[in-house]
């Protein structure tokens, strides 16, 4: 229970429609049960008396008992649903206010399709924790309560057989398949979540696919998930099934007893045989109850998994930091960085240190996989280090809030999104109070100038180039105007010219801003006053562009090969 401890407090909030839900399905379940008792004892009194008036008031109890159950049920459904709605309102309230502060580091930890499942499927599955978990076996149990103190006044051992078959319906065989359950192999959940994450990637990869002429076996894969998960729900299914059937048939086993130990006590004369018919009915009516207890294992083990699911996303406390980036253009010193990737035991970085000064321009290079773009994650604290320390401007980056640094500093990564609108639309988001000139500006620098603010973006940028989207994505960066920039691959899609010449515009227009760039392309680093070499994930050289080429290391390297390649 302790999985689903903070769904409970959510959706006790309601306590006032959870109390009118009870009370209401209490009176429904004894309008049943009186419905059922006086048919039973209408049936007796007819074969005994010929009384009309008798039988008619008896029947118009029963249309009585009729309407009053209809009535109550409305209410219950009524109050037990609006309970939900609103628990399920707290519940995504709740859930995105602890996400939120964990983005967007949290895509290191889970994939897209396994968190949007969570998200949606997991949190739609705890409105059954009310509904079918919570309070139905305390509706079930006053009703079965309510009965089993009205036949006490008939006959006291058929009361305790209703009593008997009460506990057992109620409490222990819910228990023992909640535990048979528990201490099965649950994997619905897990099966949708790979089934989810399966399809993400199909779908975002059905281009490359296509192409690539891969599409039926990736294809025969998805099946093969989307069979696991159909395997998966069918032994669910199964399961409720035969809860439900053992339920109903140990219900009907009880109002069996009650008809035979009543006929027993009828015979020795204990008890009136006007009143068998309608202990028996009052059985029957009392563990009709008890019908939606059958799935309640089912249920509990569904919300309990969901619950679980959903705090494994949010179980790291938020980022609590209050300082913030120091004042003006500050230093960036790294002091023996290491991380890995969740996951994955090798080092992503090992034991990095340097120092950037204010006002410097550094280049971080080195071949694919060797730790750039994680390094700047660390830098724009997206992740945290496994050990080492970064200060900016001589304070701990791990004290300062990250809106602060991003507020800060001007980021253009390798991936930017750009949503559906207009040119003008996206260059907003760097600075909303931009005006027309200033946006035509920033398109101008970025050689976009012939792009006017109102053509149109389509979803993802669908309708812009690589060199577009990563030209555009610097625009916003001279929109947000700030000193500290950090720039991943900002022009890999861009030909040399063009980003050559928005470099110089960018060196030329902001020679006192500091500057730190990750780059493949090693042309032009002569005007970098620092540059940093990393090699799976460490860093092997550092110095200016004339040192590194006089050591005749690495970098001198990597140069000449470059150079044997475009020249």
């Amino acid at each position: 229970m302790s999985d689903l401890k903070d769904v409970f407090w959510l959706t006790l909030k309601e306590k006032r429609d959870i109390a009118l839900a009870v009370l209401f399905g209490f009176l429904a379940g004894l309008a049943g049960v009186a419905l059922l008792g006086a048919s039973g004892y209408l049936i007796s009194k007819a074969a005994l008396t010929a009384q009309m008036t008798t039988l008619v008031v008896m029947a118009a109890t029963l249309k009585l008992f009729g309407f009053a159950a209809a009535i109550a049920r409305y209410g219950e459904r009524l109050f037990s649903h609006r309970a939900t709605f609103t628990m399920l309102g707290h519940l995504r309230g709740n859930f995105f206010e602890r996400l939120a502060p964990l983005a967007p580091g949290i895509f290191q930890r889970h994939k897209s399709g396994d968190l949007l499942s969570r998200i949606v499927g997991d949190v739609e599955s705890l409105q059954n924790f009310l509904l079918r978990v919570l309070y139905p076996p305390i509706v079930a149990g006053l009703v079965l309560l309510a009965t089993v103190f009205f036949t006490s006044f008939y006959s006291l051992p058929v009361a305790f057989v209703i009593l008997g078959g009460a506990i057992f319906s109620v409490v222990i065989l819910p228990i023992f398949f909640a535990y048979r359950r528990r201490n099965k192999a649950h994997t619905t959940r897990v099966s949708r979540g790979e089934f989810a994450s399966a399809s993400t990637e199909f779908l975002y990869g059905f281009r490359d696919l296509k192409i690539h002429l891969a599409l039926d076996q990736k294809s025969e894969d998805l099946r093969a998930q989307a069979r696991r998960y159909e395997q998966a729900q069918q032994r669910e299914g199964l399961e409720e099934n035969r809860v439900q059937s053992i339920n109903a048939l140990f219900a009907f086993l009880t109002s069996f007893l009650v008809l035979a130990l009543g006929a027993y006590f009828v015979s020795i004369g204990e008890l009136s045989g006007l009143f068998l018919a309608m202990l028996v009915m009052v059985s029957l009516g009392a563990f009709e109850n008890t019908g939606p207890l059958a799935a309640l294992p089912a249920y509990f083990e569904e919300s309990r998994i969901a619950a679980r699911r959903l705090e494994e996303v949010v179980d790291r406390s938020p980022d609590d930091s209050t300082g913030v980036m120091p004042e003006g253009l500050p230093d960036i010193v790294a002091d023996d960085l290491c991380y890995h990737y969740p996951s994955d035991g090798r080092l992503a970085l090992e034991n990095i240190s340097f120092h950037l000064p204010a006002g410097s321009k550094t280049a971080i290079v080195g071949p694919s996989g060797s730790g750039k773009s994680t390094l700047l994650l660390l830098l724009l604290k997206v992740i945290e280090p496994d050990t080492g320390s970064v200060h900016i401007g001589g304070s701990e980056l791990a004290t300062m809030k990250p809106e602060s640094l991003w507020q800060r500093m001007n980021v253009v990564l390798q991936d930017n999104h750009f949503f559906a609108g207009t040119i003008e639309s996206n260059l907003r988001i760097a600075n909303e109070q931009a005006g027309p000139d200033q946006m035509l500006q920033a398109l101008e620098l970025v050689h976009l100038g012939h792009v006017e603010l109102s053509a149109p973006v389509l979803e993802k940028g669908r309708n812009l180039s690589g060199g577009e989207k990563q030209r555009l994505a610097m625009a916003r960066a001279f929109l947000k105007s700030e000193r500290l920039w950090l720039l991943d691959e900002p022009f890999s899609s861009v030909d040399g010219l063009t980003a050559q010449a928005i470099y110089r515009e960018l060196f030329t227009g902001r020679p006192e801003d500091s500057f730190v760039i990750i780059s493949h392309d090693l042309a032009g680093l002569e005007a970098i006053d620092q540059i940093l070499v990393l090699e799976n994930g460490r860093l092997i050289e550092n110095g200016t562009y004339k040192e590194l080429m006089k050591r005749r290391g690495y970098f001198y390297g990597l140069k000449k090969i470059e150079e044997e390649i475009f020249v």
